[in-house]
């Protein structure tokens, strides 16, 4: 049984991927990834913000001889050496995937300025990744900032990167779009090659004993992919690309709804820190038997021998 799909123009023996996290930091782990059946690897988003707190890292070293006054520069940034991956090692990681394993690896971006994305979109590139996930999260903040300036600033980075990268683009979402059929069919015009629903955001929580706001990060589960199988079968008919869900995919019985509803592949993080990486292996035999089970495919994208 043929469980090969046609991923961003890639193609994957089987539509289970890693999403973008930490998990994918170890080569180690990358490589039992791929032993244990995955079709393809995203590692965990770049964040511009890091890049910008390496380079003031950077000068602050340089030029902090002629500084006169301790108070401004006493703590103002954490050690250089706690970005323990940065920009440097990032690039550095992607080649050493590369030369390590056989099935395509993706590489995320989020950035904050249009120069930032361009850059790091194409040192990317050139350091072998087979496809970039442009990592569309920001929340905005100032009653300034309409959602047609937003969409529009997204519209016109996107171009900025297709025009600079050759290999195929994917646009990782949040669902807070006010029409995102429309916004999806303006980055495909854009130069999108796929779509990925959606971004989990960070939603920090209030200590009310210690008065302060304290970080919060909760696992997945696979009561939040109804949402993306909304979305993923609203899409499904207009959208010609590749489109991966990514959120609340947990058993098998996840993976086959959203291919269903629409989906290439299906992305896991939070199963995959739950079970390890054999979790691959369970997935992929039980999608394999339900196939033969029931005569058919979930999604016309996957082929069957």
């Amino acid at each position: 049984m043929n469980l090969e799909v046609i991923y961003l123009g890639l193609k994957l023996k089987n539509p289970l991927m890693t999403g973008a996290s930490p998990l994918t930091d170890s080569l180690d782990y990358i490589k039992k990834f791929e032993d244990a059946g995955a079709g393809a690897i995203v590692l965990r988003s770049l964040f511009e913000e890091q890049i910008e707190m390496e380079e003031r890292a950077f000068h602050f070293h340089v030029e902090s001889h002629s500084d006169s006054s301790p108070e401004s520069s006493t703590g103002f940034l954490p050690k250089f050496s706690d970005f323990a991956f940065d920009s440097e090692h990032y690039l550095t990681h992607i080649q050493k995937v590369k030369s390590s394993v056989s099935i395509p690896v993706i590489a995320s971006l989020n950035g904050i300025t249009s120069g930032g994305w361009e850059r790091y979109s194409k040192l990317m590139e050139d350091a072998g990744a087979d496809a970039l996930e442009l990592n569309f999260y920001d929340l905005p903040t100032e009653r300034a900032h309409s959602c047609i300036n937003v969409e529009a600033r997204y519209i016109e980075i996107l171009k900025h990167i297709r025009a600079l990268v050759k290999i195929p683009l994917a646009v990782k979402l949040s669902p807070f779009f006010s029409s995102l059929p429309h916004f999806v069919q303006q980055l495909t015009n854009a130069g999108a090659n796929g779509i990925v629903l959606f971004n989990r955001l960070y939603q920090p929580d209030i200590d009310i004993e210690k008065l302060q706001v304290k970080p919060s990060l909760y696992l997945s589960d696979s009561s939040e992919l109804a949402l993306r199988l909304r979305w993923l079968a609203i899409l499904e008919p207009q959208f010609t690309g590749s489109m991966a869900a990514a959120g609340g995919v947990h058993s098998t019985v996840d993976v086959i709804k959203a291919l269903m509803a629409g989906a290439t592949t299906a992305q896991m993080v939070s199963a995959l820190m739950k079970n390890g990486p054999s979790h691959f292996t369970k997935i992929e035999n039980e999608l394999r038997d339900w196939l033969i089970e029931h005569g058919t495919n979930p999604s016309s994208k996957c082929v069957e021998a």
